[in-house]
């Protein structure tokens, strides 16, 4: 995590400037929330921060029946000092679709270490630490001297439940050893060997330490991947495929491959750990996600009702933004916010037939108990283009799409009437893609526009889901070992939706359209 919120911030971009000045039209705004005119960018069903700014999220926990999500918060954004940093703000979530605000849980400049920047909450359950059985334990860097190297972690603990957190003290749980990039601690429960595990972001390696108590660590070795940019939001944790055949370890980060053709997102290795060291299947890392704005995830478990965690399957959410252009964003003149999410993952393990193990991604499946409206098109024959009879900002599309013979087929997203401008995501020869061109988005440059992962054309059939809001799309493709995440700013007034075929005829079958209410 870079904490960007200590520069001089830009209360909006050239984009998000034309955008605030375009009328909404008669069903742009959304009830109980408006913006200065009336029109609100404010996301539908996803995750958005109450005012002011969010950035990274943080590992959420479980307590008693609840999923506690702490996240970067700057009450101080549109003040636009540069003196100002990032508090960790709690939200609590039964579903981890509908989410209420409970406050900030650890402020900022309470202690001569500044802000508090991004990190890991555990539940201490056997007090380990001496704070008490259950009590909340973070670890989180703080950087007092941004000019010198002193990127750091500190120890906050709670013992109520999580919502309000003490520092136990100002000095360092882990010091600085003289390195510039020193952050984003990650810590585990290793309860095969009785010891807690952190991984610990420095600069292009995950270290790793061990520690019996929370508060002492020690190093033990580490992890270095060059040729993706700076190593940030570490992330470490065991899965199974679903039928329990196979346990592999992941370990993620979030890095920034641009410079090598490769995603701005989560990068992972599947493979073994032996409690110490990591050893990958392969040198090279996959992505969790293909698009350009889902940086900062992490993952985290799934818990029953009655708290046993799931081993098959694992929860993710990242924060829908980029460091290449993290403040422009419509949102700050019409809802006074800038910070948004992805929906909520599940993900999954899976074995491709080369032998190779996957992730994949499917949206949480608690968005179905907030199906608000359901358009059933059934079976749509498509040759060209077909504009459907629906409007809207905020909907999932899922559709099956099978053909003969044909170059590429897709949809295209927040259609205007005259359809001169939208978002396309399909298929195309040998990729899927996600392009946002055609639409009003974040990246000035021109040089993320289009958004691809490779396709099999000879299986002449794809899957596409994808949800849509006011600022975002998400697609999901096939069993989601492919999916691309994007900010996108369509006007309030583009809400058409329409089925493409490129050099031959598709039916896309099974065409739902779900509307969600949060």
């Amino acid at each position: 995590m870079r904490d960007m919120s200590r520069r001089a911030l830009i209360r909006v971009g050239a984009v998000g400037a034309a955008l605030a000045a375009i009328p909404a039209g008669p069903a742009a705004a959304r009830p109980g929330k408006p913006g200065k005119r009336g029109a609100s960018y404010r996301a539908e069903y996803h995750f958005s921060v109450p005012d002011q700014w969010k950035n990274d999220p943080q590992k959420p926990i479980w307590i008693d029946g609840e999923y506690h999500y702490y996240y970067l918060y700057n009450a101080d954004y549109l003040a636009g000092g540069t003196t100002t940093g990032t508090a960790w703000r709690l939200a609590t979530s039964t579903d981890l679709v509908s989410f209420k605000d409970r406050g900030i849980a650890i402020p900022k400049d309470t202690t001569l270490n500044g802000d508090v920047w991004s990190g890991s909450a555990v539940v201490d359950a056997d007090n380990t630490a001496g704070f008490g059985a259950g009590a909340v334990v973070v670890l989180a860097t703080m950087e007092p001297d941004q000019t010198a190297n002193t990127q750091a972690q500190y120890l906050w603990y709670s013992t109520d439940k999580g919502r309000t957190f003490k520092n136990h003290g100002t000095d360092p749980a882990v010091p600085n050893p003289g390195v510039k990039d020193f952050r984003d601690p990650k810590v585990i429960r290793d309860e095969e060997r009785g010891r807690w595990v952190m991984v610990l972001a420095e600069h292009t390696k995950v270290g790793f330490y061990h520690s019996a108590n929370l508060k002492d660590w020690t190093y033990v070795g580490g992890f270095v991947k060059e040729g993706i940019g700076v190593l940030e939001c570490p992330d470490l944790f065991r899965i199974t495929t679903a039928d329990g055949g196979t346990a592999k370890w992941v370990l993620g980060v979030s890095a920034n491959g641009k410079a090598a053709g490769l995603p701005n997102t989560y990068a992972y290795w599947t493979g073994e750990f032996d409690g110490t060291t990591f050893t990958p299947d392969a040198p090279e890392p996959q992505w969790l996600d293909h698009g350009f704005d889902w940086y900062g995830a992490v993952t985290f478990e799934k818990h029953a009702p009655n708290g046993d965690v799931d081993p098959a399957v694992r929860y993710a959410i990242g924060w829908l933004n980029n460091w290449d252009y993290p403040n422009t964003t419509p949102t700050i003149d019409t809802d006074g916010f800038n910070g948004t999410d992805s929906i909520v993952r599940e993900i999954t393990l899976h074995r491709a037939a080369s032998g190779t193990h996957y992730l994949a991604s499917r949206p949480v499946q608690a968005l179905d108990q907030h199906v608000s409206r359901t358009v059933d098109l059934g079976d749509v024959s498509v040759d060209g283009q077909l504009v459907l009879d629906y409007t809207g900002t905020a909907y999932e599309l899922s559709t099956d799409i099978t053909w003969d013979q044909l170059t590429g087929a897709g949809v295209q997203l927040r259609r205007s009437a005259d359809g001169s401008r939208h978002i396309d995501a399909g298929v195309y020869g040998d990729y899927a893609f996600v392009n946002r061109r055609g639409a009003a988005n974040p990246d000035t440059s021109g040089k993320w526009q289009e958004s691809k992962t490779p396709f099999d054309a000879s299986a002449h059939k794809v899957r596409l889901r994808v949800l849509v809001d006011r600022t975002s799309v998400e697609v999901f493709f096939d069993d989601g070992r492919h999916t691309h995440s994007m900010e996108a700013f369509p006007y309030l007034t583009d809400t058409r939706l329409a089925l493409f075929t490129i050099d031959g005829k598709a039916v896309f079958r099974n065409t739902v359209i779900r509307e969600f209410t949060v």
